[in-house]
């Protein structure tokens, strides 16, 4: 294991975590035995993010699904432990159709961390919610396509987890209160529409999308939010609107410098959101005393193999 400064992070020498094999039968490695740092909280971040923690270790995990996008980094935010991962990659190398989001969720589980944060730019559809708006969603629409959807893809006990409402509640009001503290315009709920990307949608999409009564748009909340829900673990989308989307009134076609214009912009406040509701989240619960609905999820049911 290695302490590393953020310039460093892409040479360290990461210490290796237990390997869990893809077999249905095999042995995972549990929470309390796997090695290396502890994290009680994960960050999925994005683009401006990947300096999101200034002292930290460095650490690669294997999963059943390969490599999570990138090493996590844990270190610690206002007295919490945290665990960062790149949702792209370092350099943002992966577009959102390849991320290996089953991948990322088994490896923040595999430390520890039951909490997520997820960050991400979106598109707005409706025009009272500009840029640099926050919209910290209740509902999601899945419109992807071609990406693996589930860690439960092997043959035994089928896994049917409830998804009603896709997001903690507890994690959702703490990132209400902690984007309004930051000064962001904050939209308490509403509903993002997933599409797979990389490319923007077409003006008809967008009306499509508005008349449908969605509120955001973008590339990468699904299947995070589903895998999140299948590893029993509380997970919130932060969506800062960096465009309003082609169809909306007023809207221009969109294009990624502006989207990455925006976020930078913003980036530094957005930092001060997730450092604040890292601060405010619930208390770490060990897996048999939890009581959010969310780490409940799989209460009742038979998995084909252990977790992480």
């Amino acid at each position: 294991m290695t302490t590393d400064s953020p310039g460093s992070h892409p040479d360290a020498e990461p210490t290796a975590l237990l390997a869990p094999s893809a077999d249905a039968s095999a042995s995972v490695g549990s929470a309390s035995t796997v090695g290396g740092p502890r994290a009680e909280i994960g960050v999925i971040g994005g683009s401006g993010l990947y300096d999101f923690l200034d002292d930290y270790d460095t650490v690669e995990v294997d999963t059943p699904f390969g490599r999570p996008s990138d090493p996590l980094v844990i270190g610690e935010v206002e007295g919490r432990s945290v665990a960062f991962v790149a949702r792209h990659g370092k350099g943002h190398r992966f577009p959102p159709h390849r991320v290996n989001y089953r991948a990322n969720l088994w490896a923040l589980r595999a430390v520890g961390v039951r909490q997520v944060l997820a960050p991400c730019a979106v598109g707005s559809l409706r025009p009272e919610q500009g840029p640099g708006t926050v919209v910290v969603p209740d509902q999601v629409v899945d419109r992807t396509w071609g990406r693996e959807h589930t860690v439960y893809d092997v043959e035994g006990p089928v896994v049917h987890v409830g998804f009603a409402d896709p997001y903690c509640p507890n994690g959702r009001q703490v990132a209400v209160d902690a984007a309004r503290l930051a000064g962001f315009e904050v939209e308490p709920e509403g509903t993002l529409v997933v599409v797979n990307g990389p490319r923007f949608s077409s003006r008809a999409e967008s009306v499509w999308h508005q008349q449908a009564g969605w509120s955001i748009v973008g590339m990468t909340a699904m299947p995070e939010a589903a895998l999140a829900r299948e590893l029993a673990m509380c997970f919130t989308t932060i969506a800062l609107v960096t465009d309003a989307d082609a169809g909306v009134e007023g809207g221009e076609a969109v294009t990624h410098e502006e989207v990455l214009r925006v976020f930078g912009t913003n980036v530094e406040r957005l930092k001060s959101v997730l450092r604040d509701a890292i601060g405010q989240l619930p208390a770490h619960e060990a897996d048999d005393d939890a009581t959010c609905p969310c780490r409940r999820a799989l209460d009742g049911l038979e998995l084909p193999f252990p977790l992480p």
